[in-house]
């Protein structure tokens, strides 16, 4: 399955209702400054990853999805490693954003150091809000 038919069926993109023809053209864009990866478990895709950069004094995660299937194995945390690895070089944060309804997400940022800086009332759908989360590096 493609990340964007997968992406619908999982949150927060399910609740927030995005549609996997929309997920398509995000994840086709031409846009330099957007880098996508998929996330591999041998050789089944286990999720995808979208970062832009530059940003704020450092990369901002657009998108990080693991699958259900591959979930609970480590592979979000061996990404955000990595990015910070690789963000240390040149910048002095790491950002992203949890929506307000997504706890385990949330759990997940906390525990690697995020911290929240800011909500965005309404930012993808009126009546959900998104938290702006930063890592000091």
């Amino acid at each position: 399955m493609k990340a964007a038919e997968a992406l619908p069926r999982i949150d927060p993109w399910r609740t927030l209702g995005y549609r996997s023809e929309s997920l398509e053209k995000y994840l086709r864009q031409d846009d330099p400054n957007l880098y996508r990866f998929s996330v591999c478990n041998s050789e089944n895709l286990a999720g995808i990853v979208c970062i832009r950069s530059p940003w704020l004094m450092g990369p901002f995660i657009e998108l990080l999805a693991i699958f259900p299937a591959f979930q609970g194995r480590g592979l979000g945390g061996e990404i955000v490693a990595w990015l910070e690895m690789e963000a240390q070089l040149t910048s002095k944060n790491i950002w992203t954003t949890v929506s307000s309804f997504n706890e385990s997400a949330a759990s997940f940022y906390r525990k690697r150091g995020f911290f929240p800086v800011g909500w965005l009332r309404d930012l993808i759908r009126p009546g959900f809000d998104e938290n702006l989360l930063r890592k000091v590096l």
